[in-house]
């Protein structure tokens, strides 16, 4: 389910389930574990890449709704457990988004350093709304620190999918370029770092990440069984076999 290609000093981690990258937990078990420390010794810097027209779909929608309580809440926390292993590594990681990247594709995203982006009708955005779930404070402290307070309740109230031009030019994403070079423009980005002196760099990234940090180590338990219960709850069902059926066409 993931690729891992050498660029001397830099790993590539590419997500590789086809056809859209769907998180499921397997995936993200896979990828919590790739961002491990102890994964990346020697490394200094990564690539967090996906699918040509897709970076990643997000949540594996049609097989979260066929778990138990415990299931999905496993599932869950797994996805919380996977944005704190990109969020914490070690090293800056650049998205490479070759394509859409809606919700949890989004979120991780979010995660990383730098966002480079295809130009194109491509689009990204937390679109849970649309769908009948509710944006976690934890989350939705990665959307404001990026675009900020106001944009970010804009963005995330109404489930909002924008193109790429528009998320280069409200700073959800850093870098446009063409789909075959987003990799590319991501190994320049962080060859740039990698010429500053080491130490004080990844220091003083630690310290302007606190807030990052902070927001998904602070998400508890209880945050996490309210989250559950509005997923069964009937309304967020509905939305949830609406949008499968819809996939399915």
């Amino acid at each position: 389910m993931l690729e891992r290609i050498a660029h001397g000093n830099v790993l590539e981690i590419r997500l590789a389930r086809p056809p859209v990258n769907a998180l499921n937990p397997e995936l993200l078990a896979a990828l919590a574990t790739a961002f491990a420390p102890a994964q990346l010794h020697g490394v200094e810097g990564v690539v967090l890449s996906g699918g040509p027209k897709v970076f990643s779909g997000g949540l594996d929608v049609p097989h979260l709704l066929g778990l138990d309580r415990a299931g999905l809440t496993a599932a869950w926390s797994g996805f919380f457990a996977t944005a704190r292993a990109i969020a914490h590594c070690p090293v800056p990681v650049v998205a490479a988004i070759g394509g859409h990247s809606p919700a949890g594709g989004c979120v991780l995203a979010l995660c990383c350093d730098y966002r480079v982006m295809a130009r194109g009708a491509y689009r990204i955005g937390l679109n849970e709304t649309q769908v009948g779930l509710v944006v976690p404070d934890a989350i939705q402290v990665l959307m404001r620190r990026v675009v900020g307070t106001h944009r970010a309740e804009r963005l995330m109230v109404a489930g909002a999918m924008i193109d790429s031009e528009q998320a280069l030019a409200i700073g959800l994403v850093d870098e446009l370029t063409d789909a075959d070079h987003v990799a590319t423009r991501g190994l320049h980005w962080l060859g740039e770092l990698a010429a500053l002196p080491r130490e004080p760099m990844l220091t003083t990234r630690k310290i302007a990440r606190a807030d990052l940090h902070a927001a998904l180590d602070g998400f508890t338990d209880d945050e996490l069984d309210g989250f559950v219960d509005r997923w069964f709850a009937k309304a967020t069902q509905d939305a949830l076999h609406a949008l499968v059926a819809k996939l399915k066409k």
